[in-house]
């Protein structure tokens, strides 16, 4: 269902040219999904989407893509520069809806071989928690947890770093990530490690892995938590040269995610 759009004015458009992240969260759980290979992955997803906004020169490829009963607008490139902000842009632009959090139970719904998870108590910054996510996806994780003081993964910034990889990342919303590491302990067997900057933790390289690993991931300014810290089995660490005291979370989570992945590839 094409309609052509000639006016930033039109109240059709106004999720695209008016909401702030939290707006569209408020007003019936959207978010906005922006270039080319973030919204292929959105249609192509579980998640609906609302609407598309193309450029002309865009249409031909994309517009074919949409489900018939979503409305697509289409404006020239000025009109989509005023909207998007920047010069250089692809021409396509979607609003898409949240679905409800995976309950945690369902992560291991048959589930008996290996699995890897991505915990994050406190990841504060969107341009982190898209990297994550994607990288996170791009190792095979299957499942993230994200703690209660953790970032909306489903800001505009967050979803562009993930290069939609989100639509099918599952995402676990926590309410009391304490409470949840003890049941995955507990309950699943899912050993929890803390990645840490320590002289005295285990260093990455000769690291061993259960059949269920959990790897927790510290903020970046402070890394974990001493309670989050005292709740794993274990510490690893990635030894440190020339006096560099630290990495960014996603460099460091994509290390870490590769070691323990080929550790699960090999059987070990």
């Amino acid at each position: 269902m094409l309609i052509s759009i000639d006016s930033l004015d039109d109240p059709r458009i106004a999720h695209y040219r008016d909401l702030k992240d939290r707006d569209l969260a408020r007003t019936g759980d959207l978010f906005i999904a922006e270039g080319d290979y973030v919204v292929r992955r959105l249609l192509a997803s579980q998640y609906p989407t609302v609407s598309v906004l193309l450029s002309t020169r865009r249409v031909d490829a994309i517009a074919p893509l949409v489900p018939p009963q979503v409305p697509v607008f289409v404006g020239d490139d000025a009109l989509i520069r005023q909207i998007l902000g920047f010069k250089f842009h692809t021409g396509v632009i979607a609003v898409g809806r949240r679905l409800p959090s995976t309950p945690l139970e369902n992560i291991f719904e048959g589930r008996t071989d290996a699995m890897t998870l991505v915990v994050c108590p406190e990841v504060s910054n969107s341009d982190n928690m898209g990297s994550l996510i994607r990288v996170s996806a791009a190792f095979g994780a299957d499942a993230m947890i994200l703690g209660e003081r953790c970032h909306d993964p489903f800001w505009r910034q967050s979803i562009r770093v993930s290069m939609g990889t989100i639509f099918s990342m599952p995402l676990v919303r926590s309410h009391d990530l304490l409470r949840d590491l003890a049941e995955l302990r507990h309950r699943w067997g899912v050993q929890l490690v803390a990645t840490v900057l320590a002289d005295n933790a285990e260093p990455l390289a000769g690291a061993r892995r259960s059949d269920r690993i959990a790897l927790l991931f510290g903020n970046e300014a402070q890394g974990l938590d001493a309670g989050h810290v005292s709740a794993c089995d274990r510490r690893v660490t990635i030894p440190m040269k020339l006096g560099t005291d630290s990495l960014n979370v996603s460099i460091a989570a994509a290390l870490f995610l590769y070691h323990f992945t080929q550790e699960a590839a090999a059987g070990r």
